[in-house]
């Protein structure tokens, strides 16, 4: 829970795949594709060299899609400063 909300989590078996998950937006770890969800009109940010959702909350955003920044969402935020603005 962050800031009173609640959101989705999952991890793959295979490789550490993370995602945090607003209603509309998101935030990924590097194992998904930023140029398929800029194809795609996605509102999502990236991170990398995550294991574990602490560290996507304490990573930097690495890119964000250009839907995502007009939330006011810049590379070199703080995964939990991104979150809170996905809500």
């Amino acid at each position: 829970m962050i800031s009173g909300d609640w959101f989705k989590s999952g991890a793959a078996g295979f490789s550490t795949l993370l995602m945090i998950i607003g209603q509309t937006r998101f935030v990924m770890c590097g194992f998904l594709n930023m140029d398929t969800a800029e194809k795609l009109d996605v509102a999502a940010a990236m991170v990398s060299g995550v294991r574990n959702f602490d560290d996507v909350l304490r990573a930097e955003i690495k890119a964000a899609t250009s839907k995502v920044q007009i939330k006011g969402i810049k590379v070199g935020m703080k995964g939990k400063e991104t979150v809170k603005l996905l809500l």
